[in-house]
């Protein structure tokens, strides 16, 4: 798929923090990879589907370890009308956990129709993932919603299989990289990098960290955070005039911090004009991870979006943990107009930011609505947008508008918004208010 190319690239920043230590591989040590297994499911047993209902599943199987689990189909623009539910067991105890619910609408999430990343191809149809922990046994239940009186049983989409994705182990934490050689940005990924710690980058590594080089050095594992006065005086050196109301800019841990197998992702960046309104979703993966797993996590659902769901990379362009940590998503620059694949119909000229967890029904933690809040008042405001104002963006065809109609949207505005869906989760949704007004402070309005 060819791609645009990715734009120049600034002065390089002298300095980058260190991340927390890692309880993965050790400085020095390479990372292992991650996995992911593909199993077709199997029509059910009599007694293990409901009467009237079309069934596929998977009995209880030991596997290799996984931690997230996911259900994909060959046509993505088939729906999946019915329920997905899965048991696993814990690696090493033999305690399986009770039934937990896949969200089986994830259509939603995708890129825009007409797009070459969505006639790639290689895209399939997907529920959204669900991180369990580690595991080393499943038990699959797919069951088609029970039709009405009279009515034909609605068929599943063809091609059903349950993928079980291994994350690896985290990356080596530290120590930061210092002042080195920077890759020029092509867009392209021939040439190699050294970080200072000695550890020579893989091409595809090089270009993803070098599209950040004017905010930190090459293969930093973390953006620094910056105050307000010095979030200024950097746009002004490097604007030659500072724009008014730009938050200070946040702590931003990128994909070498969480450990991105830059090979997994297509070669080359894709930009759209500009970043006028941010969408917030969920990530519809529960709740069931500690800020320490966040990285793999992170591993996990990229490794799901591309190599799984057939995308071209991660979908969302940041994500955000339940203790405010902001981390970098596609790759392009996280300063950049990046094209991302997160709100079906309107990922031109906006971003994605995905919390991480399922908030329905679960109030999100306040750490992550000011993580939300930090971002967009620093992104939003290198695009000169107010986080409380409105954005008019055009929408590229959906379920709630036909493609070519004008829409006008909260600059910070929920993936329903754009979508029928239910994401970003009624709770998180009610904390919208509060993220778009603590942002327009942050930018000093």
């Amino acid at each position: 798929m060819r791609a645009f190319l990715a734009s120049s690239i600034g002065v390089v920043c002298a300095a980058a923090f260190v991340l927390p230590t890692s309880t993965g591989a050790l400085a020095g040590e390479p990372s292992v990879p991650g996995s992911t297994q593909s199993l077709p499911l199997v029509p059910l047993p009599s007694d293990e589907r409901s009467t009237g209902e079309a069934g596929q599943g998977l009995l209880k199987r030991d596997v290799r370890p996984f931690s997230l689990v996911g259900v994909v189909w060959d046509d993505p623009d088939d729906e999946l009308h019915g329920t997905v539910q899965v048991r696993t067991r814990a690696t090493g105890t033999g305690i399986w956990s009770g039934w937990q619910s896949v969200e089986t609408h994830n259509d939603a999430h995708a890129a825009d129709p007409g797009t070459p990343e969505r006639e790639s191809g290689t895209v399939r149809g997907s529920t959204a993932p669900l991180w369990v922990g580690d595991s080393d046994a499943v038990e699959v239940r797919v069951r088609s919603e029970a039709p009405r009186a009279g009515a034909a049983v609605a068929p599943l989409p063809r091609g059903l299989r349950i993928e079980l994705v291994d994350p690896g182990d985290d990356p080596p934490a530290g120590p930061a990289p210092a002042p080195g050689p920077v890759v020029p940005d092509t867009g392209t990924t021939s040439d190699t990098g050294t970080d200072t710690a000695g550890t020579v980058l893989t091409p595809e590594e090089a270009a993803s960290s070098a599209v950040n080089a004017d905010l930190a050095t090459l293969g930093a594992l973390e953006i620094p955070e910056l105050s307000k006065e010095e979030t200024d005086a950097a746009i002004e050196t490097e604007a030659g005039a500072a724009k008014p109301y730009i938050g200070p800019r946040p702590r931003i841990v990128t994909r070498k911090g969480w450990g991105a197998d830059e090979k997994l992702r297509e070669r080359d960046f894709i930009y759209t004009k500009s970043v006028q309104a941010a969408f917030i979703h969920h990530t519809g993966t529960g709740n069931n991870y500690t800020c320490q797993q966040t990285p793999s996590v992170l591993r996990s659902i990229y490794r799901y979006h591309v190599v799984s769901s057939g995308w071209r990379d991660i979908g969302y362009n940041f994500a955000v943990d339940k203790c405010g940590n902001i981390y970098e998503g596609r790759a392009g620059g996280v300063a950049k107009p990046v094209m991302g694949a997160h709100t079906l119909g309107f990922n031109s000229n906006s971003m994605g930011i995905a919390v991480l967890g399922t908030y329905s029904s679960t109030t999100p933690p306040a750490a992550a609505v000011t993580g939300v809040a930090r971002l967009t008042a620093w992104k939003l405001g290198l695009y000169g947008k107010d986080p409380r104002g409105k954005a008019t963006l055009t929408s590229g065809g959906g379920n709630l508008y036909a493609k070519g109609t004008k829409v006008r949207l909260n600059v910070i505005s929920g993936h329903r918004d754009g979508f029928s869906t239910e994401c970003p989760g009624a709770r998180l949704y009610g904390k919208l208010g509060t993220a778009r007004t603590s942002a327009a402070t942050y930018q000093g309005r």
